[in-house]
């Protein structure tokens, strides 16, 4: 099985790409469940939307699935709760210049 760490390390590779930031950073993740070879990730969109949608779900899908112990990878969006920009980290927030 991954581990947290790696499958977080993976979705860090799909970067927004109208901020150039990469999708955990920006908060978009909420969260990400793992059973055997199987990882489930829900995430929002910065809006409903977002032009980038398709484009993300599909990268992080890809980013998923490219691990050694990862068959299938689910992406759900979800607006609820909505993102807002207290969910980037502080990382996110220093890239965009955001204060």
């Amino acid at each position: 099985m991954a581990t947290d760490e790696q499958l977080i390390d993976a979705l860090r590779q799909v970067i927004d790409p109208e901020l150039m930031v990469n999708i955990v950073d920006l908060g978009l993740i909420y969260s990400v469940n793992q059973t055997d070879s199987k990882v489930a990730v829900e995430m929002t969109l910065t809006s409903p939307a977002c032009p980038a949608g398709p484009q993300l779900v599909q990268q992080a899908k890809m980013a998923l699935e490219r691990l050694e112990d990862i068959d299938e990878a689910t992406v759900q969006i979800t607006l609820s709760p909505p993102w807002t920009p207290e969910r980037m980290t502080d990382d996110a927030r220093d890239m965009l210049g955001i204060f």
